[in-house]
């Protein structure tokens, strides 16, 4: 797999201590792209070093409801990311048709203003956003059709199933609008920790890819009990078929 990313809120810990050094890591390993979280506090830890190793961000993760969008625009043009992506919004806002209508719409504003600077927003889910169902439908859904093409979905893939739906087949209904997806795999529970390296868990890896092939795959542990590093590794050697170790 070329196409592939890693969300850095997975070595977060890392991250803090010397950003320079974690990405070098993470190159080390292959990936060749990122995806930033708290994108204005961390643009000037990572310019340098992404450029130096020529890794790109083509998503990040940024707070949109309610934020500084100058500063928000200004630090994703600085490092070149193409979609932002706010990675979570209350949720009980998530509870009623109204509340799901009026976060499309504040992200809509978002993104006409992102729009003329190059760039497009979008929404991650957890699992809130699956559990609750207004009129029967995935919250989520009502808002991916509230939006319109004007916002564009990043799925976080496990926590969809965590919330009761089957991911590829809510890739499928959601189509292509998905323009990313958080891989991660586990045992399905909302304890971060029981999360493991992608292709070890019981997550359906093959088919959430086969459901989302336009979508950029990133790799995310929310948690991990052992070393974060080497559930990194790992599912960077499932998700590309490569041999761990070689």
């Amino acid at each position: 797999m070329n196409s592939l990313s890693i969300q850095l809120y997975t070595v977060r810990d890392h991250l803090t201590a010397d950003a320079g050094e974690t990405l070098e890591r993470l190159a080390g390993i292959g990936f060749t792209q990122v995806e930033p979280f708290g994108l204005v506090d961390f643009a000037d830890q990572l310019a340098e070093p992404m450029a130096r190793l020529g890794l790109s961000a083509p998503t990040a993760h940024v707070k949109l409801a309610g934020a500084d969008l100058d500063a928000v625009f200004s630090a994703a043009r600085r490092l070149g990311v193409g979609t932002v992506v706010d990675p979570m919004i209350d949720p009980a806002r998530w509870s009623s048709r109204d509340g799901v209508e009026g976060v499309a719409r504040e992200l809509r504003e978002a993104s006409a203003r992102a729009a003329d600077q190059g760039l497009r927003v979008g929404y991650h889910n957890h699992a809130f956003e699956l559990e609750n169902r207004i009129a029967g439908v995935p919250a989520l859904e009502v808002f991916a059709e509230a939006a319109g093409d004007a916002v564009d979905l990043e799925v976080d893939t496990y926590w969809a199933e965590v919330g009761g739906e089957s991911a590829p087949d809510l890739l499928r209904r959601l189509g292509e609008r998905v323009v990313a997806i958080h891989v991660k795999d586990g045992p399905k529970t909302k304890e971060n920790t029981d999360q493991v390296a992608v292709g070890s868990g019981s997550m359906p890896i093959a088919e959430i890819l086969a459901a989302a092939p336009q979508a950029l795959p990133v790799v995310e542990l929310d948690d991990f009990a052992g070393e974060i590093f080497d559930a990194v590794v790992a599912s960077h050697a499932h998700l590309a078929g490569t041999p761990q170790g070689a």
